[in-house]
């Protein structure tokens, strides 16, 4: 796993910028910690960070593709990613006549394009951004994994691209400016920590979308999506979907062991970590590889403060115990506490380039630091609520008559906490509506459904577009910020595409949320795990926290200088801010931010426009 960056100029010799790709590359360290490269042509230059998971001594990048009967070369190619199907792919085109100096997979995948060209990436079976040069054609092609796994970003403007990893190294460029128009503040404050699809929120920063490719030459700039959600009949009875389930996600898991650096797997002792944490364990032993490492996150006190509702019933410490008895493996359990999570706060800017999830996305960047001194692969039961209907909103008859996102219910108290002339400008409830309806336009509908298997398709649709890439550019950019490479098999396109088209009334089967992967993953888990009802990601409930954000929060508000008064009523945070009890309970975004995060929310919006020195384009 790495960081990529490059730039595309018809106007400029980039043999003589050197320095400003080694500035934009450096940007990337941290996704990158093993080695570093550049290469430079006259209109292309590449640069690039490696994390070294499979074949440390080999695949150095950028990697060149020599052309036949030359001393020069015709492709280079920038990869961050993993090929789970790379021997397969790597026999193939070996008996095309490719020959390998490696065993690493950036080989496979710059061979496989020069066999097939763009059409190489619906081969790939894996998590991936790349760019790949063709010098004779001068021509950029760029490309990102269906589900939107691995990021990539790019700014286009005249005769020019720039593209990077993250927002950073594009920001590294002399004549990128750090700006923000009405729109970029929009995704912030309305549509925010989520994203909508595309939009870089910074100004003049695009998204290269999942499941699409980039082309870039002199005739200009091209998009378009190689995959995409359909809509088919689904056939099969509930035992055959059950098993069809079943060996889908254990060859997932087997494929997604693959690694040459140790790996472990994250266990909160729920169905979706714990399922993947049995399948590893039981190929490690029918493989000889030993005991699996698992780790777990918790926090200072939250035995003494934890409260069941109905977005999180029970604590995960018991579970955690039961599974790691259960599996034997050797578990590495890790704490944090108040402080911590406050100081990381900032810390989860950075990697994130933008405000995020607050307590949330520091929790998870302090526990991949930890993760990261003893391993450097992780797979995560991340998605598996989008894909298989396990969110409580799936479930509620409000939710699915809200007619907009159910994780982002709270508008009208997200619009009050604007300024009176920013709310003006970006007209909240206007904005949400028209991205939501943009949303919904996309589903592909199945043609004789009826309407509660239809609207079933929509709620998955918007979970699995909209707010899954949330939660995979949180695990991405927390993780990759220390090194750590997250795998996320429940993304596995081929599960994917197969559970969205289940029927709503199989993919619940037994009444219960998600209840199609329980009956899967009989005879895997014990029976009081297999139906523990759905926990989320832990999140601290110690009251120390709310009182440390609501107390920098209100010292901002006091700050003359902070550039978050503008944007903000600030009478009215400190109305919620002195109705602790109530602000505790205050649910803006998702299932676990509400008051707390909310405050949290607002600190990291300050300093983000601080650290970055944000321009404000209004």
């Amino acid at each position: 796993m790495c960081g990529i960056t490059g730039w595309v100029d018809w106007n400029a010799d980039l043999t003589k910028q050197a320095d400003t790709i080694e500035k934009m590359t450096e940007t990337l360290e941290q996704r990158g910690p093993d080695a570093s490269g550049t290469w430079l042509s006259r209109y292309c230059a590449f640069g690039h960070r490696r994390l070294s998971v499979m074949d440390p001594a080999g695949g150095a990048q950028p990697m060149i593709r020599p052309a036949k009967g030359s001393d020069s070369y015709d492709c280079v190619l920038v990869y961050n990613g993993e090929l789970y199907n790379a021997p397969e792919l790597r026999r193939e085109l070996e008996t095309l006549g490719y020959r390998f100096r490696t065993t690493c997979d950036t080989e496979v995948l710059l061979q496989a394009y020069v066999e097939w060209g763009p059409g190489s990436v619906e081969k790939l079976n894996g998590i991936f951004a790349f760019a790949v040069w063709h010098t004779a054609e001068q021509r950029l092609f760029m490309a990102r994994d269906r589900l939107g796994v691995k990021p990539l970003f790019y700014r286009r403007e005249e005769g020019r691209l720039l593209f990077g990893s993250e927002p950073k190294a594009i920001l590294a460029h002399p004549d990128a400016e750090a700006a923000i128009d009405a729109e970029g503040l929009a995704e912030l404050f309305v549509i925010g920590p989520a994203r909508t699809p595309g939009h870089g929120v910074w100004k003049d920063i695009r998204e290269l979308k999942p499941g699409h490719c980039l082309q870039y030459d002199r005739d200009g700039m091209k998009q378009y999506a190689y995959w995409r959600l359909e809509s088919l009949d689904h056939e099969q009875d509930v035992e055959q979907t059950a098993e069809a389930v079943r060996q889908l996600l254990a060859d997932t898991v087997e494929r997604q062991l693959m690694s040459d650096v140790p790996i472990c797997t994250l266990l909160s002792g729920g169905l979706d970590s714990s399922a993947l944490t049995a399948l590893a364990v039981d190929y490690y032993r029918r493989t000889g590889q030993g005991q699996v490492h698992t780790f777990s996150v918790d926090y200072v006190d939250n035995d003494k403060h934890f409260k069941a509702h109905d977005f999180q019933p029970n604590a995960d410490a018991p579970w955690i115990e039961r599974m790691t008895g259960y599996l034997s493996t050797v578990h590495h359990p890790k704490q944090f506490d108040t402080p911590e999570l406050t100081g990381a706060l900032e810390a989860a800017v950075l990697a994130k380039d933008l405000p995020g999830m607050a307590d949330i996305d520091a929790s998870l960047y302090l526990f991949c630091r930890e993760i990261k001194k003893e391993a450097t692969v992780a797979l995560s039961g991340e998605a598996a609520d989008e894909i298989f209907g396990g969110y409580p909103w799936f479930h509620r008859e409000e939710a699915l008559k809200s007619n907009t996102f159910p994780w982002s219910l709270a508008t009208e108290l997200r619009a009050g906490l604007l300024s009176p002339e920013l709310r003006a400008k970006l007209r909240p409830e206007e904005y949400l509506a028209d991205r939501y309806a943009q949303a919904v336009a996309e589903v592909p509908e199945l043609p004789g459904e009826d309407e509660n298997r239809r609207r079933m398709r929509r709620m998955s649709y918007l979970n699995i577009t909209r707010f899954m890439p949330t939660l995979l550019d949180r695990k991405d950019r927390m993780s990759m910020a220390v090194g750590l490479e997250v795998r996320v098999p429940y993304c596995d396109h081929r599960l994917v595409e197969y559970v969205f088209n289940i029927p709503w009334e199989i993919k619940t089967a037994g009444m219960r949320e998600k209840g199609i992967l329980r009956k899967a993953l009989e005879g895997v888990l014990p029976d009081d795990v297999l139906y523990r009802k759905k926990s989320p990601y832990p999140k601290t409930h110690n009251p120390n926290y709310l009182t440390a954000v609501r107390t920098r929060l209100l010292e901002r508000l006091d700050d003359p200088s902070s550039p978050l008064l503008p944007l903000i009523d600030a009478g009215r945070v400190r109305e919620l801010a002195a109705a602790s009890g109530a602000s505790s309970h205050l649910p803006w975004f998702g299932q676990l931010m509400s008051g707390p995060q909310l405050f949290a929310y607002l600190l990291q919006v300050d300093f983000w426009l601080r650290h970055y020195q944000v321009k404000l384009l209004l």
